[in-house]
């Protein structure tokens, strides 16, 4: 069994903070065996440069995945094409720097890793989604059943689709872009565990990661205003997933909201309830079954 933990979009330093010093703590609590994390709004909200992406891979990030703010730092065109661990959307035409999958060798076996990005009220427009990654899982299968993958997209209905699309194909399916985090997790009949949102690691007391004010000011006013990374506290969001490694087929998901706890001493007292099997509440769902509430 391999167990895997995904983390929605950091957004800016603080977002930044918290992973990189709650990763490794995670891990071990809770027997993690492999991490990806959506890292395209880790530089001030906006993008993500090389310097970020090497912090968070030694944090213990094993594939930083992005979206449609990949580009926002100009540095990381070049950087991109040296680091095949930072993935950009499978679909963008065929030229585009970087790559958006890859499979990586670990001690429970293969992993292969694929970010894709919907169409639906998306700038800009990429090329068909459905039709990159049906070719990719295709071909990814021969090396490996254990496939996660990052769907960034702004409606609840094409990632659901995507996830139903692959159903049975990979072995969890996660949404990233609304920084919202859902209450939807569940294990699809194939086998795939899915999420249609797993949310942001960001500030608490924000709009999706940004400062309050300036963001009612705008709907208020209607005027172009700058959206700063709001301060705070912080919690990280995501999902684990236990992963069976000879089918690739999903036999668990957990969502996950840990508030950001900078004293070691804070999160072992937090964690101590966790046991060493796992978190609380840690059990299969299938598709159809009420949610099991935690505690």
């Amino acid at each position: 069994m391999l167990r895997l933990l995904f983390l929605g979009d950091i957004i800016g330093e603080p977002g930044r903070k918290a992973v990189i010093e709650m990763v490794p703590r995670l891990r071990q609590r809770w027997g993690i065996d492999f991490v990806v994390a959506n890292g395209e709004n880790a530089a001030a909200g906006r993008g993500i440069t090389g310097r970020i992406t090497i912090d968070l891979l030694r944090a213990g990030v094993a594939v930083i995945t992005s979206g449609d703010h990949i580009w926002d730092q100009k540095e990381v065109n070049s950087y991109i094409q040296t680091e095949p661990r930072l993935l950009r959307p499978i679909n963008y035409p065929l030229g585009t720097p970087g790559k958006g999958s890859i499979v990586l060798e670990t001690a429970k076996g293969k992993v292969g890793v694929i970010n894709v990005q919907g169409r639906t009220f998306m700038q800009p427009s990429l090329e068909n989604p459905f039709h990159h990654i049906e070719e990719e899982v295709r071909r990814m299968r021969a090396e490996t059943h254990v496939i996660f993958v990052d769907v960034h997209a702004e409606t609840t209905s094409e990632k659901i689709a995507l996830g139903r699309f692959l159903d049975g194909k990979v072995s969890a399916v996660a949404g990233t872009h609304t920084h919202v985090q859902t209450a939807d997790d569940q294990i699809f009949p194939g086998g795939t565990a899915f999420i249609c949102d797993a949310g942001m690691c960001g500030p608490d007391e924000s709009v999706l990661g940004r400062e309050i004010l300036p963001i009612i000011q705008r709907f208020v006013t209607s005027m172009p205003a700058s959206f700063p990374v709001a301060k705070g506290g912080v919690t990280i969001h995501g999902i684990l997933v236990d992963i069976e490694t000879a089918t690739g087929h999903a036999k668990a998901i957990r969502r996950v909201a840990e508030p950001h706890a900078p004293d070691p001493v804070a999160l072992e007292e937090r964690s101590s309830a966790l046991g060493e099997e796992g978190p609380p509440a840690f059990h299969p769902r299938k598709a159809g079954v009420e949610v099991i509430p935690d505690g």
